[in-house]
């Protein structure tokens, strides 16, 4: 076991820091041979199944290329709750599980009916439907693939979700209810941005789903406040995972369009990246 731990560090030392190599490591050793983090300490000696080891070899072939370890694998953990995922499909944040936990932690209507614009797979209505059983959650995508994946991780984890595919940004042309809560994390990376973003994300996560143009970077988020001005009730709740770099921009924005009690939050590094507003 030790010479494949070690193989695994050889073969990815320079493409990823330290500790992510070292993330990959407990995922391979936890999916692929069921073993704990603990255990893969404790059996360092011992021999893995070349049938395993040929696996492993594999997967670290495809992380060299840069290929995302959840489409690797096939699946991801967001909020407690363990997700199948594929490619075409946008990669759920750690970040993202904040918003999540700030919507939780709001006291909401009893049966409080809560929409996630631009779901994916699923993620955030899912959690939202976990952590509050009583919430009538809607779930909305542009992607007919996003839908599926959305339904089918649903149908797993035992949550009843509504589900409409629709792009929301011809919002007008649908029929809605009224809900307590609007909660979005749209495409907000600027095209100007890519170069900064790692080779992994770039080659193998949808761009639909990750990015917008330059000349209109508030687009998803203008369209939406639009819809929840007219789609909330009043007293509703609007919330956002943002660009940090528009922090100023989206409380100008929701602050334009009559919403109140404006709230920025930051995220554990520190940065702008969410905003909650009232109807």
């Amino acid at each position: 076991m030790q010479q494949t731990i070690q193989y695994i560090r050889t073969e990815l030392e320079g493409i990823y820091p330290e500790s992510e190599i070292l993330g990959f490591t407990k995922l391979l050793f936890d999916q692929v041979l069921g073993f704990s983090y603990t255990q893969m300490i404790l059996a360092k000696t011992r021999m893995l199944e070349q049938e395993d080891v040929k696996k492993i070899k594999t997967i670290v072939s495809r992380l060299k290329n840069h290929e995302p370890i959840q489409y690797i694998l096939g699946a991801t953990e967001f909020y407690g709750l363990q997700l199948e995922l594929e490619p075409g499909v946008l990669i759920p944040r750690p970040e993202t599980e904040e918003l999540v936990q700030w919507v939780c932690q709001t006291q909401l209507p009893k049966q409080a009916r809560v929409l996630d614009i631009g779901t994916g797979s699923g993620c955030i209505a899912l959690a939202i439907k976990n952590e509050i059983p009583d919430a009538e959650v809607w779930a909305v995508d542009k992607s007919e693939k996003a839908m599926e994946l959305a339904a089918k991780n649903a149908k797993t984890n035992n949550l009843q979700l509504h589900f409409k595919q629709t792009d929301i940004l011809n919002w007008q042309e649908e029929h809605w209810p009224q809900f307590d809560v609007v909660l979005s994390n749209p495409p907000y990376v600027r095209e100007s941005e890519k170069a900064q973003m790692q080779a992994n994300v770039l080659e193998h996560e949808p761009e639909l789903a990750l990015f917008v143009s330059d000349n209109d970077p508030l687009l998803f988020y203008r369209t939406i406040a639009q819809f929840a001005k007219d789609h909330l009730k009043n007293g509703g709740l609007l919330f956002f995972e943002i660009n940090e770099s528009f922090g100023e921009e989206m409380v100008n924005l929701v602050k334009s369009l009559g919403f109140s009690s404006v709230e920025l939050r930051r995220d554990l590094e520190n940065k702008n990246r969410m905003l909650r507003c009232r109807k």
